[in-house]
């Protein structure tokens, strides 16, 4: 019994951790299907680029849009930045902004901002343009159906930076307070490099500067229409430091030296035998108008 006693304990066997295997071999399993999936899903059509819309424009051509834009369909379709395809679309001149979005599968839509239509103009050949708001001209000789609901532009050179900010100032006017203008030619002066003359609808020929108009043109309509209260319907307007209007030579009564409104004349040159003071606008802008008046 001592001798027993004396021999060392045989230890017995740790029984092996089950399932610590099986679960090595299914994650190992996942790992290989999920690299199998993203394989197979990169290779499908799935992951492609199938259909490109455009929309927003209205004398952009699609293709031309289309052309600025560096994907195309068959692309991967998550390789492809929204950000980077609005830059090159946004690069076009007359496009003001656009935004683009991604709809899986395999669509992005790109939503096209133009700037405002701001006048027309003719080219060399007596084809119509449309002026945007940022100087931009676009041809528009082949719609069937074209009406000149803006001013029509003439005498200016396509890159006379006065043109351009002519475009940007009349993009922030009211289309209400255009309504009744027909053409505005550049009229340059020392003291108004950027002066223009105007001819309205309502046979009147008005004479202001770019950097007046926000500011004239609120009340050139009320000036017309007090002027016809007062039985003239004819003449020249001058919106700039102080406001004027001088009767056409040819409205001027024979061997009458007296104005349309029956005041004695003012000479200023051959041309301009009169000057009276334009009525005023009605009393709720009158108050507005003396204010606002450099």
């Amino acid at each position: 019994m001592q001798a027993e006693k004396r021999l060392p304990a045989i230890q017995k066997p740790k029984p092996k951790a089950k399932g610590r295997g099986s679960k090595k071999l299914l994650i190992f399993l996942v790992l290989f299907f999920f690299t199998l999936l993203c394989v197979l899903f990169f290779q499908s059509s799935l992951s492609k680029i199938t259909k490109i819309e455009i929309e927003g424009q209205e004398l952009i051509l699609p293709d031309t849009v289309g052309q600025a834009i560096s994907v195309k369909n068959g692309d991967h379709f998550f390789s492809v930045s929204s950000t980077t395809i609005e830059q090159q679309v946004k690069a076009l001149k007359m496009v003001e902004s656009v935004k683009v979005t991604k709809h899986f599968p395999g669509v992005i839509h790109v939503q096209v901002k133009e700037y405002n239509k701001v006048a027309y103009q003719f080219d060399a050949n007596n084809q119509p343009e449309a002026v945007l708001a940022d100087g931009s001209i676009i041809s528009i000789a082949n719609q069937v159906s074209l009406i000149l609901d803006k001013p029509i532009l003439s005498g200016w050179a396509n890159d006379d930076p006065l043109k351009i900010k002519l475009c940007q100032v009349l993009a922030n006017i009211l289309p209400s307070y255009l309504t009744d203008i027909s053409e505005i030619k550049p009229d340059p002066t020392e003291a108004y490099p950027d002066r223009i003359k105007m001819y309205t609808k309502s046979q009147f020929e008005v004479i202001t500067a770019i950097g007046y108009l926000p500011e004239k043109l609120k009340y050139l309509n009320a000036y017309i229409s007090n002027l016809k209260e007062n039985k003239i319907s004819t003449g020249v307007l001058k919106l700039l430091e102080a406001d004027i209007h001088t009767p056409f030579d040819n409205d001027l009564p024979k061997g009458d030296s007296k104005s349309a409104t029956g005041k004695e004349p003012v000479k200023t040159d051959k041309k301009q035998q009169t000057v009276t003071p334009v009525p005023n606008v009605p009393k709720k802008e009158a108050s507005k108008d003396q204010q606002k008046r450099p």
